[in-house]
């Protein structure tokens, strides 16, 4: 494809590359001979006000390509209409900003077009302020051409001087006059103000040679073909009309017919050849990998619009991996239900989504099936050793349009989807197996029996489809967790980092094994959520902390529920066991308050995740604020106080709120999950307990937050931290130094280097509670 990159009149069709390219040029572009600059501007009623700005325009731009200083570029201004008027001589300014800001300042005076009276004046005056010819003189005269009197003798006796005269289009130019007055070649010396990066980037082209010979390295000046354009008035015949003629007899008249003519304004082509300073860009090397887009950020920088799948790099490498190893059967809904459409699409997300997953080898076996009245399976598991003829494979599946039997599917790729093939014949397959249904249409025969019967046979069912068939796939599944609801056709491709979730989770309860973390819930019991509401926030606690192990060692939860006021239900280091949680969870009540998120938030930082709280130093902590939105206005300023901490903040919003202001508390699109209704708040909570285990396993700074109490100061060391103490001690600064010889309560020398381990950390709770005591 091809840009315009003037709208005026020289058209330079130019791909998006080479605009970039002009660009970047722009920005190395810098001529540090000794020159001396004039600008002749035409100022007449011709040009009008508004040209004349863009004149004013194109000159500041150009001086940004100038290294103006008074030993090496100066630069003057001449305006002329009827009579040229000098608006500051080259000795005037000595810096670039000082020119640009002179030539903004410069305001437009009208008359008539007299170039050849302004030629003069420069023949007679010479250029005010310049070096007296001992540097090389550049006139750049920037008008329509359109002059009231003859320009040939006096153009052709500037350039009798050496004056190099660039000639500028404006508006609507003649480009003959424009051609007289120029320099030879008049195509070097030719160019259109329209679009200034342009011209300016075509005039130094010119001087860089013979004048300002520093062109960057790398950059070299090339031709190539413009058109120049200008409106010409002309005279045409538009028909002809009844008109009445006298005849020779006395008072007698006659009919006729008279030809009329018409006065037309057409555009008139001038093909031509321009030149630019071409400039190497960094994406020349083409560093964007599996069909990324370069986009350069400047002279040396770029980044890369990576296609969906891939970014796990700044090159567009594969962004998925399927860090398992399953056999994997994909079953296609190839009935009518889900058309032709529906197939093409789910076709397209099933190469997209291997070939994200996989590289070149396949590490797994992979099978595809497709249904409607029949089942095929035309892609047998392990059939493939490599993407490419899979990709082949998928490309040949083709639409059949039968009736939509799901149930009879499912029961057929149970008995006979996963049997060895003769590659595998020696080899024990012991692998989990999983099946991923992609489906839009609703079944037209019974699916529970034939889905129990596949979990029977220790098969893994994954389902994927639009909420029209959100509770099949569930039926299908037996568990939201492995259904996957998709709102568009864009949003399906969204959705393949949790596919990839849900295939490794195969055999593994989702959750975060033996990962350490302090997690908080921060619970909206406010009249907003309202009770009904609340009891399902209530149950989806509950059924979160089922994925986690917790106690002491590894997982440690805390509750909060919050109103106008926040309320600690039970601290990290109360419950020690998933029992002990799960009955403390049925037993918060409903406080039906107005609502205060900011508040809450405060109360997890000051009384939540603290280590006289059981906060543990050296583990990763996570707040998953459960929220309609309501009361959000103070929780910017505390959100940010616990990311400062080292404590993230994980925001599931429920319901319609300004999603300006949620993302000014959740700090990234990525710690935001925002769900349209209570009711589908189930489906998420794969995704929300993946996103809280990432970050159980990023790196941790052991002072933040800050271990130390009483105004104890953290100082890091390596693997290691110590507290340091005024007016306490203890390894957190937790026992007051005592006067006299009074006894002092059992602890660590107060300077001492800590390093903790989750069993350390037993030991430390301990001693913790023995000395409040």
């Amino acid at each position: 494809p091809t840009a315009l990159l003037a709208l005026g009149m020289q058209q330079i069709h130019v791909g998006q590359e080479m605009i970039g390219k002009i660009s970047a040029a722009g920005q190395l572009m810098q001529c540090s001979a000794s020159l001396d600059v004039l600008f002749l501007l035409d100022g007449s009623y011709s040009i009008g006000k508004g040209s004349f700005e863009r004149s004013k325009h194109f000159a500041g731009k150009l001086c940004d390509a100038l290294d103006i200083h008074p030993d090496r570029v100066r630069v003057g201004m001449i305006q002329f209409s009827s009579t040229p008027h000098l608006e500051f001589p080259l000795d005037s300014y000595l810096t670039k900003q000082e020119v640009k800001e002179r030539i903004k300042r410069t305001v437009f005076r009208g008359g008539s077009t007299e170039t050849g009276q302004a030629l003069k004046y420069i023949l007679h005056k010479g250029f005010p302020g310049g070096r007296n010819s001992s540097v090389p003189e550049v006139l750049i005269i920037i008008s329509d051409g359109k002059s009231q009197g003859s320009t040939a003798m006096p153009a052709m006796q500037v350039k009798g001087r050496h004056i190099t005269v660039f000639a500028v289009g404006i508006k609507f130019p003649r480009w003959e006059e424009l051609q007289v007055l120029a320099s030879e070649p008049p195509e070097r010396h030719l160019l259109f103000a329209g679009d200034a990066d342009d011209a300016a980037n075509g005039l130094y082209s010119t001087l860089s040679d013979p004048v300002c010979t520093a062109t960057a390295p790398g950059c070299k000046v090339e031709s190539h073909p413009c058109e120049r354009r200008t409106l010409e008035t002309v005279k045409e015949l538009a028909g002809n009309y009844v008109c009445w003629k006298g005849s020779k007899q006395p008072n007698a008249v006659q009919a006729s017919l008279c030809p009329f003519t018409r006065w037309k304004r057409v555009l008139i082509k001038y093909p031509s050849r321009c030149f630019r300073t071409v400039c190497p860009d960094p994406c020349d090397s083409q560093p964007c990998q599996n069909g990324g887009t370069c986009v350069p950020e400047g002279l040396d920088r770029y980044h890369c619009l990576c296609l969906l799948g891939y970014g796990g790099d700044a090159h567009c490498a594969a962004k998925l991996s399927l860090k398992c190893t399953v056999d994997l059967l994909f079953l296609m809904d190839s009935s009518a239900g889900v058309t032709l459409e529906g197939f093409l699409r789910f076709k397209a997300f099933l190469k997209r989504f291997l070939q994200a997953v996989v590289g070149q080898d396949l590490p797994m076996s992979v099978g595809v099936a497709q249904y409607d009245d029949d089942v095929k399976v035309p892609i047998e598991l392990g059939q493939h050793k490599d993407t490419l003829s899979l990709m082949k494979s998928i490309d040949a599946l083709n639409f059949s349009g039968g009736r939509t039997l799901t149930g009879r599917a499912l029961q057929y790729i149970a008995q006979y989807g996963f049997r060895s093939t003769p590659v595998f014949a020696n080899v024990q397959d012991d692998l989990p197996r999983v099946v991923v249904l992609l489906t839009d249409s609703k079944s037209q025969d019974s699916v529970a029996e034939a889905a129990k019967y596949a979990k029977d046979q220790n098969l893994f069912l994954i389902g994927i489809g639009s909420s029209f068939v959100r509770a099949e796939l569930t039926t299908v599944t037996g568990n939201p967790q492995q259904t996957i609801v998709y709102s568009d056709p864009q949003d399906l491709f969204n959705r393949m980092p949790e596919l990839q979730r849900k295939i490794c989770s195969v055999g593994n309860p989702e959750g975060c094994q033996a990962q350490s973390l302090d997690l908080a819930f921060a619970v909206d019991a406010s009249s907003g959520v309202g009770l009904e509401n609340f009891l399902r926030l209530r149950h989806f606690v509950r059924s979160s902390c089922l994925h986690f192990i917790i106690n002491r060692d590894v997982t440690q939860i805390a509750l909060v529920t919050y109103g106008s006021k926040a309320h600690t239900v039970f601290a990290l280091d109360t419950h020690t066991s998933n029992s002990a949680v799960l009955q403390a969870i049925d037993q918060v009540p409903f406080l039906g308050d107005s609502a205060s998120a900011g508040s809450a938030l405060l109360h997890v930082y000051s009384d939540v995740m603290t280590v006289q709280k059981g906060a543990r130093p050296g583990v990763n902590k996570v707040v998953v604020l459960l929220t309609n939105g309501g009361g959000m206005q103070d929780a910017a300023a505390p959100a940010q106080q616990l990311r400062h901490n080292g404590i993230l903040v994980f925001m599931v919003v429920i319901g319609d709120t300004e999603r300006d202001l949620l993302l000014r508390v959740a700090g990234s699109p990525n710690y935001l999950v925002h769900i349209s209704s209570y009711e589908d708040l189930q489906y998420y909570q794969g995704l929300i307990i993946e996103r809280i285990c990432e970050e159980a396993r990023s790196p941790v700074n052991l002072c933040k937050p800050n271990p130390c109490m009483n105004q104890g100061v953290c100082i890091l060391g390596p693997g290691s931290y110590r507290c340091e103490c005024h007016g306490w001690e203890g390894p957190h600064c937790e026992t007051r130094v005592l006067r006299g010889d009074s006894p002092r309560s059992p602890a660590l020398p107060p300077r001492s280097h800590v390093q903790w381990s989750p069993r350390g950390l037993q030991h430390f709770s301990r001693a913790l509670q023995h000395s409040k005591r």
